[in-house]
C-alpha cells in the first residue's frame, strides 16, 4: 500500500492568519478573548485554543462590555459590527481578505441599483455575513434549480457573488445558468471562489486519477473540506472525511493499493501527519508527495501584530 500526499493540502494563508491573531491576542493580553463563532471550522484548531484562554460565542450578549473580540475568518454581516461597537468591544477582525472582497463587492453593487444573487451554501457563516452586508435586495442560490425558481424586481438591474469555498465546476455550471436566464448580470471583476480552493480542488482531481481511495482531513462543517471529498468522489474514487486518526476505519483501506490523502484549507498539517501515522499502521509501506502548485500568497496583520504564522501551521 502506497500514500499519495496532494500538494497544496491543509491550512491557506486567510486560516494561518485568523489563527495567529487570536494566539497572538492572547499572548498580548491574556485571557479570555472572545471569538465571534468558531475562528476557523476545525475541531483540532478550536480545541488548543480554548486551552489558551479563547471562547467561542454565537452572541455578542455573551461578551462582557469592554472586553476583546474577534471577528471569525468567514466574516460577519454588518449589523454585527455595528453592535460590537455599541458594546464598546475592541474588535480584531479575523475575516478572510478574500472574504472580505466579497463583502465589498455586495456593497458596491447595492450601491448601483443591483439585486445581488449569492451562489453559496444557506446557513453557512460566510453566507450568512455576506448576506449580512446588505438589509436587503440579496437572494442566495445553491442550485440549478434554485435558478430556474429565482424571483427578482429587474432583470437588467442584477448582479452575482459567490462564496468562496465551493465546488469551482458546479459553481461555473450555476453562473452559465444565470447568465443564461439574465443576459445582463454583472459579476466582480475577479472570481470570488478563492485560490486555495482553487487548488487543493485541482490537486485532488490530480491525485484521484492515481488512487483508489481518498482520505480527506477536516471537520465536517467545514465547507471547503466537504468540497474536496466531493471532488474525489466525482472523480470515481472511494473518498472518506475524518477529523482524527482514530476516525479512520480498516476496512475502508483493506485491499487498496495507492490511498490519496489531502487536507481541507482548515486542517492542519499535524492532522493529516497523524492520518498518515494510522495508515503506516494499517499497512501502508510507503509515502510520496506529489508535485503541486506552490502557495506564497500571505495577508497583512492587523495593526500591532507581528506576521508570525499560528503554531499549529507546520
Amino acid at each position: 500500500m502506497e500514500i499519495l500526499l496532494a500538494n497544496p493540502r491543509s491550512f491557506c494563508a486567510g486560516v494561518d492568519r485568523a489563527i495567529a491573531i487570536v494566539e497572538q491576542a492572547l499572548a498580548r493580553f491574556g485571557g479570555p478573548i472572545y471569538v465571534h463563532h468558531e475562528i476557523v471550522h476545525n475541531k483540532f484548531v478550536l480545541d488548543d485554543l480554548r486551552t489558551k484562554g479563547a471562547i467561542f460565542i454565537e452572541s455578542l450578549d455573551e461578551v462582557p462590555s469592554g472586553s476583546i473580540l474577534v471577528f471569525d475568518a468567514h466574516g460577519v454581516s454588518a449589523g454585527v459590527r455595528r453592535e460590537a461597537t455599541a458594546r464598546r468591544l475592541t474588535v480584531f477582525d479575523a475575516t478572510c481578505p478574500l472574504v472580505n472582497k466579497i463583502h465589498v463587492e455586495v456593497a458596491k453593487f447595492r450601491q448601483q441599483g443591483k439585486e445581488i444573487i449569492l451562489i453559496g451554501h444557506a446557513g453557512s457563516a460566510e453566507s450568512i455575513g455576506i448576506m449580512g452586508q446588505a438589509s436587503d435586495g440579496i437572494h442566495l442560490v445553491e442550485t440549478m434549480s434554485d435558478v430556474a425558481r429565482l424571483r427578482v424586481a429587474n432583470a437588467e438591474k442584477l448582479a452575482w457573488v459567490t462564496q468562496t469555498t465551493l465546488s469551482v465546476d458546479d459553481t461555473a455550471a450555476i453562473i452559465a445558468a444565470l447568465k443564461a436566464r439574465f443576459p445582463l448580470i454583472a459579476g466582480p471583476k475577479k472570481e470570488d471562489i478563492c485560490y486555495a480552493t482553487q487548488n487543493r480542488q485541482n490537486a485532488v482531481k490530480s491525485m484521484a486519477a492515481n488512487c483508489d481511495l481518498v482520505i480527506v482531513v477536516g471537520s465536517a462543517n467545514s465547507s471547503n473540506t466537504n468540497r474536496l471529498r466531493d471532488v474525489a468522489i466525482k472523480s470515481g474514487v472511494d473518498s472518506y472525511r475524518v477529523d482524527r486518526a482514530d476516525e479512520l476505519r480498516s476496512e475502508w483501506v483493506a485491499g487498496k493499493k495507492r490511498i490519496g490523502v489531502t487536507g481541507g484549507a482548515s486542517a492542519p498539517e499535524l492532522s493529516v501527519r497523524e492520518i498518515v501515522v494510522r495508515l503506516k499502521e494499517l499497512g501502508a509501506a510507503s509515502v510520496r508527495e506529489l508535485n503541486g502548485i506552490e502557495e506564497t500568497v500571505t495577508f497583512g496583520m492587523p495593526k500591532g501584530f507581528s506576521p508570525e504564522k499560528s503554531s499549529l501551521a507546520v
